[in-house]
């Protein structure tokens, strides 16, 4: 995967964001892409070179056309890294802990 900080750059924006959604529902070319937006083409190629630095989205050049699709890989490794981050296996021994000591300082 690519560094997080670029991950987190590219899916700040919101354009990018909706570029991914469409994404989400098949492989797509820049001028598909293009036609759900009100920017230039130039701007959808800007947006999804910021995509593929981050490693979200592969090309693929077939005939004359290059297809975008969603890097799913990187996708997993994001969800994993958010797991990690709040614990979530983690947590739930937590909680029980806390609520452990919660009944414990009810009952003194």
């Amino acid at each position: 995967m690519g560094t997080i900080n670029l991950v987190f750059k590219a899916i700040s924006d919101p354009t990018r964001r909706k570029i991914l959604k469409l994404m989400g529902r098949g492989d797509l070319t820049a001028g598909e892409i293009a036609d759900h937006f009100s920017i230039s083409k130039p701007s959808i190629s800007h947006h999804l070179g910021i995509l593929k630095q981050a490693d979200l989205v592969q090309d693929d050049k077939r005939g004359q056309f290059i297809y975008y699709s969603l890097n799913s890989t990187v996708f997993q490794d994001l969800i994993r890294w958010f797991h990690d981050l709040l614990d979530v296996d983690g947590a739930e021994e937590g909680e029980s802990r806390n609520e452990e000591k919660r009944k414990s300082d009810r009952d003194h």
